[in-house]
């Protein structure tokens, strides 16, 4: 028997005095502080935390929920978000996690096609399940966390008044826990199913590998308190609209981090690029922070110098990489970084995302659009050769369980029947068995002329020029040539050129530098953007697939 919910419980055992969650009482101006001027948190220990916990998943059974039913959770991070997802856990039920700044439309189709049993979500989110009622004919078991209208069902809080407290419902490692869609940012979202043993097996992995437990987390990134919770670390959310992460406030980031002295803090890159470019000018320092981890796009390496000196003597900067199907994968620090990887990265060899975690497998397999269902079937590709990651092991999810059609594409099984998921994320292991990104399968141009252009080694030369912020590989069909493409680099500034003169002048200077080096020697067509299209979840990720719309549409 295996059930996540009882990371918690463990956790609550062997500290039930440390404070588990701590949030801002009000937000930015509005905070509520003391006299000193100091901001002031509601807390909750990890034995009240287990507790609640207990509660509610009693209230949950008792209001009808049982072992495989589908509730969307849609609630604000922190210490209700928490509380629900380990309450759910332990009832056996499965938590439908999708982050709504995909936009409404989008997130209500991908939340039809799961077939929820109920909604456990703030008002708002109950009012909109009103509104499209005909999308959830099966949603009778409604929860609302804040003020129910007239919409029936419960409340979260008539369910933490249950007197009683619950054993984790008898689940076995297989069982279904989760289903968290991905972002769609490189293709339709679809549901990713998590069992408990994944969940599980992501906690042991990511504590093992940073030594994490104990500690205080400044947590951008809501879904890592869930592991904060499963390891005895105490979470503080940041004042912030989590799903913005490009807009956070970088002073009262700092200051929550001063009053909680972190140990570690998680958040996308377009988080910490905001507080350094803030801070190291400043002059100010976090010295307390001995580890922070960002994920979701390559970290600028630019900045990770200053960031080092932000943060404690003895501290690193950690990129963990994987996808929402297999999480954690690898990962590499900052010191790594500097001193290792980021030259070969600044001549187009890719970005170096370090060495896997001990319980993944992987292999690098040659470039495929096609399903490829058995392992044994795949040719070898040559060591330090561009292909295409495949890994396996016991965090790595097995399939999809909405727009199932994907689980061809995507899903690989061996002989042993082990089932090996395809990132979609090309790039070669080199010989310390470190993996080098070189982009999205989907991102790759195929040329006629020139062969495959990969987009990280070629936006990587251009990246090079301090007045560049960042390049991007796109690319829009090529007329004479059917099935390739005509590639085209978006280059967006630091500072937008003052007149047509600055403009030809700079991208007479990018064409120049495009000469220099044999990747991008076939690329002629630049253009210049004021900002470029990002992902919804991390704010950072390039949305290549609109930039090749804008390429074919504007084509000169």
């Amino acid at each position: 028997m295996l059930n996540a919910g009882e990371r918690l419980k463990a956790a609550a055992a062997r500290c039930p005095d440390r404070i588990a969650i701590a949030e801002p009482i009000g937000h930015g101006r509005s905070a509520a502080r003391d006299k000193t001027g100091k901001r002031l948190y509601r807390t909750i220990t990890f034995g009240e935390l287990s507790d609640r916990v207990d509660r509610i998943a009693a209230g949950l059974k008792a209001f009808g929920v049982k072992k495989g039913m589908r509730l969307v959770l849609l609630v604000r991070p922190g210490n209700d978000f928490v509380t629900l997802v380990y309450a759910l856990f332990l009832t056996g039920a499965v938590v439908v996690m999708i982050d709504p700044g995909m936009g409404f439309g989008k997130m209500l189709q991908c939340l039809a096609q799961v077939r929820p049993d109920g909604f456990v979500a703030v008002s708002a989110a109950q009012a909109l399940r009103i509104l499209h009622k005909k999308k959830f004919p099966n949603a009778r078991l409604n929860v609302t966390v804040g003020h129910r209208w007239g919409w029936g069902g419960t409340t979260l809080s008539e369910l933490q008044r249950s007197s009683r407290l619950l054993s984790a419902e008898p689940t076995e490692p297989d069982d279904p826990a989760a289903i968290i869609f991905t972002s769609g940012s490189t293709g339709p979202a679809k549901g990713v199913l998590y069992t408990h043993r994944i969940i599980s097996a992501q906690v042991d992995e990511i504590g093992n590998r940073f030594s994490l437990g104990g500690g205080v987390d400044l947590a951008g990134f809501p879904f890592f308190g869930l592991y904060d919770a499963a390891l005895g670390t105490t979470m503080v959310v940041p004042d912030m609209d989590t799903t913005r992460p490009a807009s956070v406030d970088p002073e009262l980031f700092l200051e929550t981090a001063e009053d909680w002295q972190i140990t570690q803090s998680f958040a996308s890159p377009a988080l910490w690029n905001r507080v350094v470019r803030y801070a190291a000018p400043r002059k100010r320092r976090v010295p307390t922070l001995r580890m922070a981890l960002s994920s979701g796009a390559p970290f600028p390496v630019a900045l990770l110098g200053d960031f080092l000196e932000m943060i404690a003597p003895d501290g690193d900067i950690f990129t963990p990489y994987g996808a929402t199907e297999s999480l954690p994968v690898a990962a590499i620090g900052a010191r790594e970084i500097l001193s290792e990887t980021a030259e070969k990265t600044r001549h187009g060899r890719g970005t170096c995302v370090g060495k896997r975690f001990e319980g993944i497998r992987w292999k690098i397999i040659p470039i495929t659009d096609t399903p490829l269902p058995r392992l044994e079937d795949i040719p070898p590709v040559p060591p330090g050769e561009i292909g295409e990651l495949i890994v396996t092991g016991a965090q790595v999810t097995r399939r999809y369980v909405t727009r199932e059609e994907a689980n061809a594409l995507s899903k690989i099984t061996d002989a042993q029947g082990a089932v090996w998921h395809r990132i979609g994320d090309l790039g070669w292991i080199d010989e310390q068995e470190r993996f080098w990104f070189c982009g999205r399968k989907a991102h790759r141009v195929e040329t006629f002329e020139n062969g495959t252009l990969f987009s990280v080694p070629c936006e990587s030369i251009f990246n090079t020029d301090e007045r560049i912020a960042r390049s991007a590989l796109a690319g829009y069909p090529d007329p004479e040539h059917p099935g390739h493409r005509l590639p085209v680099i978006y280059l967006e500034p630091k500072n937008w050129p003052n007149s047509d003169e600055e403009k030809k002048r700079l991208l007479d200077s990018m064409r120049s530098l495009a000469q220099s080096s044999p990747l991008t020697r076939s690329i002629s067509d630049l253009r210049l953007l004021r900002s470029f299209p990002v992902d919804i979840r991390h704010n950072a990720k390039i949305n290549r697939e609109k930039l090749s719309e804008m390429a074919a549409r504007d084509q000169h």
